[in-house]
């Protein structure tokens, strides 16, 4: 078989901005500067962020042109992803109505708008918030939430013709020279799968959905068929949002620690770090090297609140784990043989 090379190359970690939204913690302004000159100090160039407007309803992205601003670094020095579909409005109750109780601190809410108008609108508002920066990386953020709201299947098919408008408003941007890359960010990525018969992508992010958790078969055939027809692959959320390094959100929400699934997580957790104890290995490293190892993926999209960890995060891509330490996530029953079989060849 004839394999496409990806015309795109990008660094094996990308970094992601969520943190700068105010993902569960609000960071001072200082701290988030921190983190980016860390970020910039150890990536090569370009040094690569990741952002959307609905993170923190657009403070990711107004926090990361400030602070690149701050650092005077130059725009040529970076590349921007900015995922689409969400715009800043004005917060009228006490929390947002995005995600509650996930963003801390806001003092904006976002709607999300997807159609033709309403993806170029987001990408005007994006680069205002950038300040001094511009998006190079485009994508419709989120589709799978956009057609999971539809109240029947007309609905739904009016909901999908909107995802194929916004993509034809992100075309003509790469036409003009606007954009340098045209993608996709989302958690399901069935609606990826959707959106790639229609549509030519130039990449996909893949979020909380290829982990050292959770790596279906299905998905792991859909990746290989990116990978053949020369789409890059981001990797993100490869810690299913925190829970793989100890945090009570799985994918972004509150574990009911009673429930089945619940107890089923933790379990799952707990066996994991003991085999990594076993092997003298940081949980954290396993679970990049996992996501980085599987098919077609070019880049790991890792976030911190952390100004220390970003080096760390950067060099954990290039750690070494033993054959012997799959073979026992496999044998205790961790991962599926679909994932053994790639991370031997890897």
């Amino acid at each position: 078989m004839q394999f496409s090379e990806p015309s795109l190359k990008l660094p094996k970690v990308i970094f992601g901005t969520s943190g700068l939204g105010n993902l569960y913690v609000a960071l001072p302004h200082e701290k988030k500067r921190a983190i980016v000159d860390e970020f910039v100090s150890n990536s090569g160039v370009p040094a690569v962020f990741d952002s959307a407007g609905k993170y923190g309803a657009g403070l990711a992205l107004e926090s990361l042109g400030q602070c690149l601003k701050d650092l005077n670094v130059h725009p040529d020095k970076v590349l921007i992803s900015n995922k689409l579909g969400w715009v800043r409005t004005e917060l009228k109750t006490p929390e947002p109505t995005f995600e509650p109780g996930v963003w801390k601190d806001l003092k904006y809410d976002a709607v999300q708008k997807i159609s033709y108008e309403g993806i170029l609108e987001c990408y005007e508002q994006g680069n205002e918030l950038l300040g001094n920066y511009q998006t190079q990386f485009v994508s419709v953020h989120d589709p799978d939430e956009y057609l999971t709201a539809a109240t029947d299947e007309s609905d739904r098919n009016k909901r999908y013709q909107d995802i194929l408008a916004a993509y034809e408003a992100l075309t003509e941007l790469k036409a003009q020279g606007k954009a340098k890359a045209v993608g996709v960010g989302a958690k399901d990525w069935k609606s990826i799968e959707l959106i790639n018969r229609d549509v030519k992508l130039d990449w996909v992010m893949i979020a909380n959905s290829m982990t050292a958790h959770s790596h279906p078969a299905d998905l792991l055939a859909f990746m290989q068929k990116l990978k053949d027809q020369g789409t890059l692959i981001i990797n993100s959320a490869v810690f299913n949002a925190g829970f793989l390094t100890g945090g009570d959100y799985y994918n972004y929400k509150l574990i009911d620690k009673q429930s089945d699934n619940g107890k089923a997580l933790y379990q799952w957790r707990d066996q994991f770090y003991e085999c990594c104890k076993d092997f003298e290995l940081d949980p954290a490293t396993v679970c990049v090297r996992f996501g980085l190892t599987a098919p077609g993926v070019a880049s790991v999209a890792l976030s911190t609140s952390n100004p220390q960890r970003v080096a760390q995060n950067i060099q954990m891509v290039n750690a070494a784990i033993p054959a012997a330490f799959w073979e026992k996530l496999h044998t205790d029953g961790l991962i599926n043989d679909q994932a053994l079989d790639f991370l031997n060849k890897g």
